[in-house]
Parts: C-alpha cells; sequence; structure tokens
C-alpha cells in the first residue's frame, strides 16, 4: 500500500490492548510505526506483514537507557517523527514480583518514568517531523494522583497533570498534544457528562485515531472494562 501522506509514529505500550490496536490500525492506514512493546506472537506477525514500515524496539523504557536506544533507533530509521504515542495505562513496566497492595501505584510510577523519558528522547525528532503530535493516553489507574490525594494535583504526584504542564513548552516548538484519559472529578476537562463505554482495544484506537488529527487539546475516554484496553499482568 502506497500512502503519499504516511506519517512516522512512535506507539509505546504496543503488545497487547489498546497499545496493539494502534500500532495495527496505523499499520492498516499505511503509516509506518515504531513500536516499544515486549516482543510476542502478535507484533512478530506484523513484522513479517509490514516488514520495514513497522520498526520494533526497546520496550522497557521506564528505563532511560531503553528510551534513549529506542529514540536512537527511530533516528537512525526515519530521522523524524510525526507523532508520539503513549499508551500510558500500559503494565508493561510492572515488575513480576509487585504486591497487589503496590500494583496501581507501581504503574503510575512506571508509566510516568517512561513518559517523561519517551518524550524528552522523541522530542528532537519531532522536531524534524510534519505537523508533529503528541496523544497521551491514560487509564483510571494511570491517571490517579499519587500521595496527597486531597491535595490539589501537581507535575510531581499526577502524570497528565506533568503532561500539560509541558503543553506550553511543546506549542512553542510547533507539537500539538492531546491528553486522553477519564474524566477527573477534581478538574474536569468538559461539563458534558462521561458515560463509560465498553471499548474495546480496536473501537478505541479507530476512534482516537480518527480524531487524533484535530488536535484536541483534551479527549475523556471512559471504559467500562480498562483491563481490556490496559490488560493486567497474567495471573491477576
Amino acid at each position: 500500500m502506497i500512502v503519499y501522506n504516511a506519517r512516522r509514529i512512535w506507539v509505546t505500550g504496543a503488545n497487547n490492548g489498546l497499545g496493539l490496536a494502534l500500532v495495527e490500525s496505523l499499520l492498516g492506514q499505511g503509516h509506518w510505526v515504531a513500536a516499544s512493546g515486549k516482543h510476542g506472537e502478535a507484533l512478530d506477525a506484523l513484522a513479517v506483514r509490514h516488514g520495514r514500515r513497522l520498526l520494533l524496539l526497546p520496550w522497557q523504557l521506564h528505563e532511560e537507557q531503553q528510551a534513549a536506544q529506542a529514540g536512537q533507533l527511530i533516528c537512525h530509521a526515519w530521522c523524524a517523527l510525526d507523532g508520539l504515542i503513549l499508551n500510558a495505562g500500559t503494565c508493561n513496566y510492572l515488575p513480576a514480583d509487585v504486591a497487589d497492595s503496590e500494583l496501581f501505584e507501581a504503574i503510575v510510577t512506571s508509566n510516568q518514568l517512561a513518559g517523561e523519558y519517551c518524550l524528552a528522547h522523541a522530542l528532537p525528532l519531532l522536531a524534524n517531523g510534519d505537523s508533529p503530535q503528541v496523544m497521551a493516553v491514560f487509564s483510571r489507574y494511570s491517571a490517579l494522583q499519587l500521595y496527597a490525594p486531597t491535595q490539589p494535583s501537581a507535575g510531581w504526584n499526577n502524570m497528565p497533570k506533568w503532561l500539560r504542564e509541558q503543553r506550553q513548552a511543546l506549542q512553542a516548538q510547533g507539537v500539538a498534544l492531546t491528553v486522553v484519559g477519564p474524566q477527573s472529578f477534581k478538574a474536569p476537562v468538559t461539563s458534558a457528562q462521561a458515560i463509560p463505554d465498553a471499548w474495546t482495544p480496536q473501537s478505541a484506537a479507530e476512534e482516537l485515531l480518527r480524531r487524533w488529527p484535530q488536535n484536541d487539546p483534551e479527549l475523556v475516554l471512559e471504559a467500562l472494562d480498562p483491563a481490556s484496553l490496559w490488560p493486567l499482568p497474567t495471573g491477576r
């Protein structure tokens, strides 16, 4: 397939759920995709089918060295990025032995590290891209505020807030930011009632990619079953 407006997009958390569906949809539309996700049968099959249009990258992005390596591989392959999708609800970064009592904190903190590292290493590539965009997609769990839930949210205790704090600097570099997540009870982004829907990974991916070109600063995604979009580790 030849797509004359094909874009170069990095997707994280790409081994299952919403992340994998985003990769599949983007490839189906003819784009070039860099995917950070645990390598498995699904990603390997896509790599065989799509060849050089799918670039498989390191996936433990909460480790800065792996995020830096991912950025270097994209640079060598394409020299630029047009889009970065932070699938920021992913459970890829959880240690195998995390206790149930520490699960949600681990999801938040590991995704925040990965998001910060990925954005830092993607920015020079986005600066060379065409109408560059960033989209960060949060689950109900990864959007949680840590440590002081009764206090105002801030970048140090809430990843959606941290990303919004980057918006002005990103805009100054010509990079549009869309934050996607559940409606916040403390700081709602719309007055409309957000009703949870029975999103599948495929339907959510298709809707997000349909809306992304509009560069909405905020999108609300309420899922009846967050684990269908961001599967928890096996056995939980």
